[in-house]
């Protein structure tokens, strides 16, 4: 029996999604009315990214471990008290996704820029996915040279004046992005190159090259509007075809590299769910030790992860070695040695 090389389940999933995006793309757009052609390059990268990841999203999905914590998650946040759930998922989300709260033990200057990347990406995304699907357009209004509206899947949201405060800060929303990821960016690059400890685990593909290419993201994109600002368009094609590349190089990059934990840290977010709810359920507590090290949550459903993965520890007496804490198992593979020494008359130092 040959090995697959693929998993069924996760290409079927991920060329739907695909296909779906497409159609979005086209009916979004007003069946292409208001899509950019100058855009196609990002949209087939868009696209691939979206089957990568959703790709590798389903298969994350299905190992045991992963898939019983995102069945229980979303059993908890449908059931019981509804609104408590979703007001701590709402709290959790912008803590933890939009400020980056997790970050901030470990270092106030590292959660500065790790606030600074997380930011600038997600509203790089939020400016560059719609205007890239065409669902976002502007037009000048009607009998005016002066007043451009905004359309959002071809209907007409606001309208601003050219030349104002709001249309500086719109025409502008990416460059505010870019700033962000390369002061967040070069501080890890700068840490990663000094940094003996990073320097020696550390690897190219791995730790650098995401770094390297979010600034070449961002500096070449700042470079296209200092083109056309300043310098009346000179090398602004040239800019352009290397502005795509290292975006469209980054969208390859997101199911297959370090970017793709961007993708799995709202299931963390879960994960906060599950052991808040485990807490209220009650605490196991170690039979060998009498203190309590986890939720009974927890272990019953870790039980279930191990028989699934072809390990089953229960004894014969109907009690589970997984019923132990930490401290618990030590102690008694201790004393298993201890009692193997013993009977097998060996010495205890020997």
């Amino acid at each position: 029996m040959k090995n697959k090389t693929f998993n069924t389940k996760a290409l079927l999933i991920a060329t739907l999604v695909s296909v779906l995006t497409i159609v979005l793309v086209f009916y979004g757009s007003r069946e292409l009315q208001n899509f950019d052609a100058a855009l196609i390059t990002y949209l087939f990268g868009t696209v691939f990214a979206f089957f990568g990841i959703v790709y590798r999203y389903t298969v994350w999905l299905q190992r045991p471990p992963t898939w019983m914590y995102f069945k229980r998650s979303f059993q908890f946040l449908f059931t019981g008290k509804i609104f408590e759930h979703v007001w701590f998922l709402g709290k959790e989300s912008v803590e933890n996704i939009v400020v980056q709260k997790f970050i901030y033990p470990r270092s106030k200057y590292r959660w500065f820029a790790h606030f600074c990347i997380a930011l600038g990406c997600m509203s790089a995304f939020a400016i560059t996915i719609p205007l890239t699907f065409g669902w976002i357009h502007f037009t000048l209004a009607p009998n005016s040279i002066s007043i451009y509206e905004a359309h959002f899947f071809g209907f007409k949201i606001m309208d601003f004046t050219i030349g104002s405060f709001l249309a500086f800060l719109i025409f502008h929303a990416l460059n505010w992005s870019s700033w962000l990821v390369i002061i967040g960016s070069v501080y890890y690059l700068r840490r990663r190159l000094t940094n003996p400890g990073l320097i020696a685990t550390q690897s190219f593909e791995g730790d650098l090259l995401p770094l390297i290419l979010l600034i070449a993201i961002s500096v070449t994109g700042l470079c296209l509007t200092y083109s056309y600002q300043f310098m009346k368009g000179f090398a602004y094609d040239f800019l352009a075809v290397i502005h795509a590349v290292t975006v469209i190089m980054f969208l390859i990059w997101i199911p297959f590299g370090k970017f793709f934990h961007i993708i799995q840290r709202p299931g963390q977010i879960g994960a906060h769910i599950y052991k808040k709810e485990g807490i209220k359920k009650g605490m196991a507590v170690c039979p060998h030790t009498g203190e309590e090290f986890a939720t009974q949550l927890h272990i019953d459903d870790l039980k279930i992860v191990t028989k699934q993965l072809g390990f089953d520890f229960t004894h014969e007496d109907g009690t589970s070695h997984l019923d132990l804490s930490p401290e618990g198992k030590r102690s008694r593979l201790a004393q298993a040695h201890l009692k193997a020494r013993l009977e097998s008359g060996g010495s205890l130092f020997g």
